[in-house]
């Protein structure tokens, strides 16, 4: 299955978002953005689209599938949201794939230098933290 990772480190994929919000003169730019990234997500087994991978504190559904162990560990992630899935994007992108350590060590940074934290709805913001205290979640028990 395909992975969203693109870059060696979680810093790096953070410095890396940062750089191309910042190409972006205005907000309705990131956006659409946004919703382009949310269409790059690997496909979703419908399988998967239970209670028990939704992820709860969404407006908007979202299912959440973590594997691996503390060495590496992969988040699958979908929602019917196009702008939630560009933030499940990037979180993927600067979360998945890494060890348990660079997950727990790695502030999600990206989120305030890109402007999210000032441009979402408290609904939105609210399951932007929940799926990153999911991911948290998940690394620590690993």
């Amino acid at each position: 299955m395909s992975n969203v990772l693109m870059e060696s480190t979680a810093a790096e994929a953070q410095a890396a978002i940062a750089d191309e919000f910042g190409f972006f003169g205005d907000w309705t730019e990131r956006y659409q953005y946004l919703i382009d990234l949310g269409r790059k997500l690997p496909e979703f087994p419908e399988g998967w689209k239970t209670e028990e991978h939704r992820l709860h504190g969404c407006q908007s559904m979202v299912w959440i599938v973590a594997e691996g162990d503390a060495q590496r560990l992969v988040f699958h992630a979908t929602s019917d949201s196009a702008i939630v899935s560009g933030l499940i994007f990037l979180a993927l992108r600067v979360y998945s794939g890494r060890s348990a350590r660079e997950i727990l060590d790695t502030a999600p940074d990206y989120v305030a230098t890109i402007g999210l934290a000032k441009h979402l709805s408290p609904t939105r913001s609210n399951g932007l933290a929940a799926l990153l205290d999911f991911i948290k979640a998940r690394a620590a028990r690993a």
